[in-house]
């Protein structure tokens, strides 16, 4: 076969752009490792840990706007040298699915589980007062929460729960596995008990009540509950504008080969930052049509702007904010 033969196969052709995040070890700021040779095969319906799959995105921009600075020398001032200038890269996309991760990651603060409530006192924006947490028992796993006899009562098939640690307060990042508030002044928190589950990233969703236990739809997304955790039934999700704290998390971006071969955009540190979008400011939710016929029925999709945050290279020792991985599809030319 020609090599003219063989160019049509270099066009990397993809319907859409998938999106997979992993959380990063807030402190030491360690991210997930996207390896592009161990990862060649990275199963899209099924990646590996500590990815989760968040689904298709649209509207997908990547931006690099970091300058390239130029060193001129001599009697004519001729180029001499070149250097970077400050590093800035920016990737903005819709999330077309929500979740409590997507609703986290568009809003870019705390977000908080609404916890079932205890009554109608001490009503709050963010949820009031909750039923009190069921004690979680050792043994438990990210999959199965084990409670002691006929104290599963309080859950049923279906419902959402969030299975975390009382607030003691300690000050710091709160959350087991995921970090999912800063706590700088334990007076602010009002000695809520149940502040860390109100922000805890480990909820799942019910789908099986035993006399001694609950099984969950997903894993845990922090992983098995730690020694002294509380199971809580959550509502539904809240998030605000503003706030002190920032989400940070690896991303990963896949275009899914459809013919020719596949691209990836992995990030070792994300965190959202909503850029001015002219003078009514930045869209947070976008109504996208899902029907030619009729305007009225539309998607209500969450717009996520992000700001690349920089990382180590461990080959090397180079400051990088993103790699681009590109896998040729088979008998491609090369160039």
């Amino acid at each position: 076969m020609s090599p003219s033969a063989l160019r049509a196969a270099m066009v990397p052709v993809s319907r859409q752009m998938r999106a997979y995040f992993a959380p990063v070890v807030r402190g030491s700021e360690v991210p997930a490792v996207f390896d592009p040779g161990v990862s060649a095969m990275f199963p899209l319906d099924a990646p590996p840990a500590p990815w989760v799959d968040l689904g298709w995105i649209d509207s997908f921009q990547r931006s690099y706007e970091t300058p390239t600075e130029i060193v001129r020398s001599g009697a004519k001032s001729l180029p001499a040298a070149q250097f970077r200038g400050p590093l800035e890269a920016c990737v903005e996309f819709q999330f077309r699915q929500w979740g409590k991760l997507q609703m986290a990651l568009a809003g870019g603060s705390e977000h908080m589980n609404v916890l079932a409530p205890a009554g109608m006192m001490g009503a709050a924006p963010s949820g009031g007062p909750g039923l009190p947490a069921v004690a979680v028992l050792e043994g438990s796993t990210a999959s199965e929460i084990i409670f002691g006899p006929g104290a599963t009562s309080t859950f049923t098939p279906g419902c959402m729960i969030a299975v975390d640690v009382d607030y003691r307060q300690e000050t710091g990042y709160v959350g087991s596995g995921i970090a999912g508030a800063y706590v700088s002044d334990p007076g602010a928190v009002k000695q809520d008990a149940n502040y860390v589950r109100r922000v805890t990233f480990n909820v799942g969703r019910v789908v099986e009540v035993t006399g001694t236990s609950v099984l969950l739809a997903q894993p845990l997304l922090g992983g098995v509950p730690a020694v002294g955790s509380g199971a809580q039934v959550v509502i539904a999700f809240v998030d605000r504008e503003g706030g002190a704290f920032f989400q940070e998390w690896s991303a990963l971006f896949v275009a899914q080969e459809e013919s020719g071969g596949r691209v990836c955009f992995y990030y070792p540190r994300l965190s959202p930052n909503p850029r001015a979008g002219g003078a009514s400011g930045f869209v947070r939710e976008e109504r996208v049509e899902i029907s030619e016929r009729s305007s009225s029925i539309a998607a209500l999709a969450l717009k996520a702007s992000f700001i690349a945050l920089p990382a180590s290279d461990p080959l090397d020792g180079q400051t990088v904010v993103c790699y681009r991985s590109y896998y040729p599809s088979a008998m491609a030319a090369l160039y």
